[in-house]
C-alpha cells in the first residue's frame, strides 16, 4: 500500500464502491446517530414528503467518505472536512467513493473529495485536509 505522503498532486487515492444502500443500513445509522426523521426508513412517510422513496441520511454518506482515509490513521489525521450535497441517496444506490490530492503545503495534503452513485452522478463533493505526523 502507497502512503499520501508518496502522493503528487493530481493523484488520487485508492476509490472504494460501497456495498448497495440497504435499509438496514440506514435503520442502523438512524440509530447511532439519532437522527429519526422517517423520510430516511419508512416508504409512506417518504412519500408523504414528496420523494420517490427513502432516501439515505446525507450525514450517512458523509461519514463514509471519510473511509477513504482510515488506512491511512497512521500517517496523520483529518484535520478539516467540508461538504456539499449534491443529491440525493436511495436504496439499492451504489455509491463510489473518490479523492484527489489537490495541493500539498507540508504537512497539510488537501484533497478534493466526492460520493457518486452507479450512474455518475455527484451526489457529495467537498474538500479534505490531511494533516500528517
Amino acid at each position: 500500500m502507497s502512503t499520501l505522503t508518496q502522493l503528487q498532486v493530481g493523484d488520487s487515492v485508492k476509490e472504494i464502491q460501497l456495498e448497495p444502500v440497504s435499509r438496514i443500513d440506514l435503520i442502523k445509522y438512524a440509530g447511532a446517530s439519532g437522527d429519526f426523521n422517517p423520510i430516511h426508513t419508512i416508504d409512506e412517510e417518504a412519500k408523504k414528503a414528496g420523494l420517490p422513496g427513502i432516501i439515505a441520511h446525507g450525514m450517512w454518506t458523509m461519514g463514509n467518505l471519510a473511509k477513504l482515509f482510515t488506512p491511512y490513521f497512521e500517517e496523520g489525521f483529518v484535520k478539516d472536512y467540508s461538504i456539499r450535497f449534491k443529491g440525493m441517496v436511495f436504496l439499492n444506490d451504489v455509491i463510489t467513493l473518490k479523492a484527489t490530492l489537490k495541493e500539498i503545503n507540508e504537512p497539510n495534503l488537501r484533497f478534493q473529495v466526492q460520493a457518486v452513485n452507479q450512474n455518475g452522478n455527484e451526489v457529495l463533493k467537498g474538500e479534505v485536509l490531511f494533516t500528517t505526523y
